[in-house]
């Protein structure tokens, strides 16, 4: 049924695995509309009463797939040959601004599913987290982390900034703008004392302490389950959280006009996705914040070491 994702069900919870190890999990276009999917029919099996969502391989999400168009990976049947939007990271100029709106909007929707359906989604995290990654697992209800794993969104350097936004509600405006305004990752330990998880373990404790905590939700009436979700969550939607990501995707859009953002495009279409990632990393040494540690770093911004 799926070729992006795997859907298992077992003692009343669904796990929805990202399984395109080999890219990272990436978020294509056909992945996010099959866990789009996945969401819903876990939201209509009155056996499922919640739902986690987790990564095959070394990372649970490193971001957008970024080496197909846009439009190219589009999975919406089209009709015509023809008059369908323009727009996509290697095309020689992008498409009207109100385009690339619409594009981001409509992935959007795919991963709105997290917040929309009843049921409670936990996003089980290990390895890399990071950008789309990020728009993924702070959508999810919980977060429970590895101490060792990487949250963050690095594009803010220099491609646009995330069209899901949900940092401001998980931090406050001061992290939050530490993180969104230099693309430094938090560890996963860092993480939950910042309130971006709900609670960081080792490692090799991970699996256990999620499918823990799948089991007692199981336990409860999932009439019970959608209430509390949904009443929090609409107090969420009362402080903004709802408009603030419809606003987050035509920001987006709008900085991918930015120099910045044409000069990546441009380096990755002579060069290659690759090249241009690298670039960004050797500009951007060190690039990790400390939650509750002095940040000492030399003219470069590499840790100074004591």
């Amino acid at each position: 049924m799926f070729k992006f994702i795997e859907y298992t069900v077992v003692d009343n919870y669904a796990t929805i695995l990202l399984n395109r190890p080999e890219k990272r999990n990436a978020l294509s276009m056909g992945l996010m509309q099959e866990m789009s999917d996945a969401l819903w029919e876990a939201d209509d099996d009155t056996e499922v009463h919640a739902v986690r969502i987790m990564g095959a391989g070394q990372d649970f999400c490193a971001g957008y797939d970024l080496t197909p168009l846009i439009g190219a990976s589009n999975v919406r049947p089209r009709l015509r040959n023809s008059t369908y939007r323009a727009g996509g990271l290697y095309e020689e100029s992008w498409a009207t601004t109100a385009d690339d709106a619409w594009r981001l909007e409509y992935s959007q929707r795919m991963r709105m599913t997290i917040f929309d359906m009843h049921k409670p989604v936990i996003a089980q995290v290990h390895g890399n987290c990071l950008a789309g990654g990020t728009d993924v697992a702070l959508l999810c209800d919980m977060v429970i982390i590895a101490e060792d794993a990487r949250i963050g969104v690095p594009p803010v350097r220099d491609i646009g900034t995330t069209p899901n936004s949900m940092w401001l509600y998980h931090l406050g405006p001061q992290w939050a703008k530490r993180l969104m305004c230099t693309g430094d990752t938090l560890s996963g330990a860092d993480a939950a004392k910042a309130g971006l998880a709900m609670k960081a373990v080792p490692r090799d404790l991970l699996e256990d302490e999620v499918v823990g905590l799948m089991r007692r939700l199981g336990k409860i009436d999932i009439a019970l389950l959608h209430a509390n979700k949904r009443i929090i969550n609409t107090g969420l939607e009362l402080m903004g959280a709802r408009t603030l990501q419809r606003l987050a995707v035509e920001n987006d859009a709008q900085l991918h006009t930015a120099d910045v953002s044409k000069r990546f495009r441009a380096m990755a279409m002579e060069k290659g996705l690759k090249a241009a990632l690298a670039d960004r990393n050797a500009r951007y040494p060190d690039c990790h914040a400390l939650f509750d540690q002095p940040e000492r770093r030399d003219e470069s911004g590499r840790f100074i070491k004591n």
